[in-house]
């Protein structure tokens, strides 16, 4: 038979013990450092699940034959069905090779078991499908009488669950001496309140943060482990010195002086009492750094005394040996200007919107347009960064976008006027002044600018020649393909063709060359006294500055880029 002893069954809330949330357990037991309770229904598997939780566990997981046993003690033959730890999650399952836990999981994650007791065969070949979750139950036990699972719908109620707990260490129950025969036995009782809401005055094991109440005394005492990492718990209490030597000894380590008018400890003569008033450290022996969470310091003036300390950030506990977090935004004044967050051993200022940390102090977010040169205005992206932007007819210069230029993407558009001189007018490169206050697109393919050979499409502000991939200007065909081509957007004139120089050898130019220079100079004219026609008729007197556009491929990436609607149709 198993050595697992119930811990009892729960004693009256008249025991005076701190209250606990929630229902509080039938019975529980504890195996090694492992604790475990059943609690009252009805609930469903969630409640059941979430309860747990609550109080720092999860539902049960029933992983040997050891926590069977452990069931059957808590259930003691009662019928009912209790929630463990063990769903199915949703979906259908291969039948084939799902292990003995039939596809389920522990809510623990995984499903590692040597151990399953199925109400029913296991149907070869069926598929599983979920969700479903699983209930213990004592009704219709094995022949070995252990207590048998079934599955249910999540969302069906049982009539309690069984929560699981691990603890680093664990108390013995107290170890009381009722002393002379005068002090009844029955004066020196006990009673005891675990972290998971057990209480009673039954147990055979207790885990850490347990308490425990000698009322006759006037005594409370907490189960603790004596430093960080230790597996083994001890009775103890912040206040240094012995108690009553009829409890624990006092506390003592050694020997517990029930003759003076007040409980103290003793040491072998070749010890001495630490500042605990409880444990002994040999003589010229310095072993507190062992008993100090973070810094010792020993006493020269007491042999074997000490004082604990903590690092910057933490304060000494109750127990004046550990060290716990100080919450350093609690501290009057406060560290921050403004906010304040706890951090572990520390804490970070932060400040209010529109506000930055400099130097420990929050000041209003630095403007970031501050000291920007943009030509019109400035717009802030961000608290770093910013845009420069321009008035309605101007863009930024590619360049230098700080800087702003005239901009049509448009066949006509407004002119940029003085308005203390409405008489001077500008248009961007590419327009010219009409009808006063008005810039109009210059049509370069009338005016010629591409080579006859080419295709000439005018755009707003600029134009683009079309002359095949492989035109070559007349005297240029040894030095490669001319930049004006059908896979190339330009503006401007092509460049002007080297003339022909006359051979040293020739007498005088042929009849052919001089009929071409009287037809071109013919053709030049005529195309100039049209040119001033036109200007004349649309403009009248002359009342602005005419600007036109150069012929530069950059600036007509410019004005390709900014470009943000196709120009209208041309007439």
């Amino acid at each position: 038979m198993l050595s697992v002893l119930l811990l009892g069954v729960l004693a009256p809330a008249s025991l005076g013990l701190p209250p606990t949330s929630g229902p509080l357990p039938r019975g529980s037991q504890c195996v090694d450092s492992d604790c475990f309770a059943l609690f009252p229904g009805p609930a469903t598997f969630q409640e059941a699940s979430e309860a747990c939780e609550h109080r720092q566990g999860h539902l049960m997981t029933v992983r040997s034959s050891v926590a069977a046993d452990v069931i059957s003690l808590l259930l003691s033959h009662d019928p009912q069905r209790l929630w463990i730890g063990l769903q199915l999650p949703p979906g259908c399952r291969d039948p084939r090779d799902l292990g003995p836990l039939r596809g389920f999981q522990w809510v623990t994650g995984d499903n590692r078991t040597s151990y399953s007791r199925w109400a029913g065969p296991d149907e070869a070949g069926t598929p599983v499908c979920g969700p479903q979750c699983v209930a213990v139950s004592a009704a219709g036990a094995s022949a070995a009488g252990e207590p048998v699972w079934g599955a249910l719908p999540c969302t069906a109620q049982a009539e309690g669950f069984l929560c699981e707990f691990h603890f680093a260490a664990s108390c013995k129950p107290l170890a009381l001496d009722a002393g002379p025969a005068a002090v009844a036995a029955a004066a020196v009782s006990d009673a005891y309140s675990t972290p998971f809401g057990a209480r009673g005055t039954d147990f055979q094991a207790l885990p850490v943060g347990s308490l425990a109440s000698v009322a006759a005394l006037g005594l409370e005492l907490a189960c603790a482990a004596p430093g960080p990492g230790s597996q083994e718990a001890r009775w103890s209490r912040a206040a240094p010195g012995a108690w009553d030597c009829r409890v624990e000894n006092g506390g003592c380590e050694h020997a517990c002086n029930r003759s003076s008018p007040s409980p103290t400890c003793l040491c072998p003569a070749d010890a001495v009492l630490q500042a605990d008033g409880r444990s002994c450290v040999p003589r010229g022996a310095h072993t507190c750094d062992s008993l100090c969470e973070h810094f010792c310091v020993p006493n020269p003036d007491a042999p074997g005394a000490y004082t604990c300390m903590c690092e910057t950030g933490y304060v000494l506990a109750a127990d004046q040996h550990s060290c716990k977090d100080l919450d350093d935004c609690l501290l009057v004044p406060s560290p921050c200007p403004q906010l304040c967050v706890n951090t572990e051993g520390g804490f970070e200022c932060h400040c209010y919107p529109d506000y930055e940390l400099v130097d420990g102090e929050c000041v209003e977010a630095v403007d970031p347009c501050f000291g920007a040169k943009c030509e019109y205005q400035c717009e802030p992206l961000n608290q770093t960064n910013y845009l420069c932007i321009c008035a309605e007819g101007f863009a930024p210069d590619p360049h230098e976008p700080h800087r702003c230029r005239l901009f049509c993407n448009q066949t006509t558009c407004p002119a940029d006027c003085d308005p203390n001189a409405p008489q001077v007018c500008e248009c961007p490169e590419g327009y010219i002044l009409d009808e006063g206050s008005l810039c109009a697109d210059l049509d370069e393919c009338a005016n010629g600018d591409c080579p006859d050979e080419c295709n000439c499409s005018n755009l707003p502000g600029s134009y683009k020649c079309d002359c095949g991939p492989d035109w070559t200007p007349p005297g240029r065909e040894d030095q490669g393909t001319f930049p004006f081509n059908d896979s190339e957007d330009g503006s401007g004139e092509p460049p002007a063709s080297p003339e022909p120089s006359a051979s040293p050898a020739s007498g005088r130019a042929h009849s052919g060359v001089l009929i071409g220079i009287s037809v071109g100079s013919l053709a030049l004219v005529v195309a100039l006294l049209a040119l001033l026609c036109h200007v004349h008729k649309k403009q009248g007197p002359l009342r602005g500055e005419l600007e036109y556009k150069a012929g530069s491929p950059g600036k007509e990436v410019v004005l390709q880029q900014v470009r943000t609607e196709p120009a209208p149709q041309k007439l």
